[in-house]
C-alpha cells in the first residue's frame, strides 16, 4: 500500500549525492497530488500513470541524459524507472519523502547501472575481436529457425489479446519505426498516455507470452530445447 512500509522497502533507492535537489512542477487547481496518482497506479490506472510521466517525465530524462550521454540509453532507463513504478508502486513511501525525490534517485540508479552495463558489454567485444580463435557465428540453423518462427506467431496471437490503443501504439513504435512522440501525433493523444499504454501493452504481452513459450520449450526436441537454453 502506497504510504506504508513495504516488505521490499530494503531495495528503495536511497538518495544520491548526484541526484539534483528536486521541486515540485507546479500544479494546475484541481491536479491530483503525485500520492494520489501513485495511488491510482496501485489500482491498475494507465491514465494515473501517464499524469505521473507528463509531470515527472521531462525532469527524469535530464537526469538519465546527463549521466548517460546517451539519448537512447537515458530513452531506456526512463522508461525502466516507469515501469517499476507501474509493477510495483508500492515501493513508494510517502512517509520518507516526496514522489518526485523518490523518482529521480531510482533514475540516478538505474542511469549508472545502465552505463556500467555499457561499458562491461564494450569491454567484453572488444576482448572478442581481438581473440584469434573466436570463430564467426555461422547463423541459427534449421532447428532455430523453425523456433523462431514459432515465437513469432505466438507473439502475433498476443498482440490479438491487447486493447486496441496497446496494440496500435506498440504496432507503429515497434514495427513502423516512429518515436513515441511521433505515435502520440499520429493518434492524438499526449506522450503520456502512448508511454503508459507501451508499458501495460507490454506488460501483458510477456503475461500471455509467459506460458506458451514454456511449453513450446517443454513440447521442443532436445537440441532446440538445449540451444533456446544457451542465449
Amino acid at each position: 500500500m502506497v504510504g506504508a512500509d513495504a516488505p521490499g522497502g530494503r531495495d528503495r533507492p536511497e538518495p544520491h549525492p548526484g541526484t539534483p535537489a528536486v521541486t515540485r512542477p507546479p500544479r494546475a487547481p484541481g491536479d491530483p497530488a503525485d500520492e494520489e496518482l501513485v495511488r491510482g497506479v496501485a489500482t491498475g490506472s494507465s491514465s494515473a500513470l501517464a499524469g505521473l510521466y507528463d509531470r515527472w517525465g521531462r525532469r527524469a530524462y535530464s537526469l538519465a541524459r546527463r549521466v548517460c550521454a546517451d539519448e537512447g540509453l537515458a530513452e531506456d532507463v526512463v522508461q525502466e524507472a516507469f515501469v517499476a513504478v507501474w509493477r510495483d508502486p508500492g515501493r513508494f513511501d510517502a512517509a520518507r519523502g516526496s514522489f518526485g525525490t523518490w523518482l529521480l534517485t531510482l533514475v540516478h540508479h538505474k542511469a549508472v547501472d545502465a552505463v556500467r552495463r555499457e561499458s562491461a558489454a564494450r569491454r567484453r567485444g572488444e576482448r572478442v575481436q581481438d581473440d584469434p580463435a573466436v570463430a564467426p557465428s555461422t547463423g541459427p540453423g534449421a532447428d532455430q529457425g523453425a523456433l523462431d518462427a514459432l515465437v513469432a506467431g505466438e507473439v502475433r496471437d498476443a498482440l490479438a489479446q491487447l486493447s486496441c490503443p496497446q496494440r496500435q501504439a506498440l504496432a507503429l513504435a515497434y514495427y513502423g519505426g516512429y518515436t513515441q512522440r511521433e505515435v502520440a501525433t499520429m493518434t492524438g493523444v499526449a506522450v503520456g498516455t502512448v508511454k503508459s499504454r507501451m508499458f501495460t501493452g507490454l506488460q501483458r504481452l510477456r503475461d500471455l507470452l509467459a506460458a506458451p513459450l514454456d511449453e513450446s520449450a517443454d513440447d521442443a526436441p532436445d537440441d532446440v530445447r538445449d540451444s533456446r537454453g544457451s542465449r
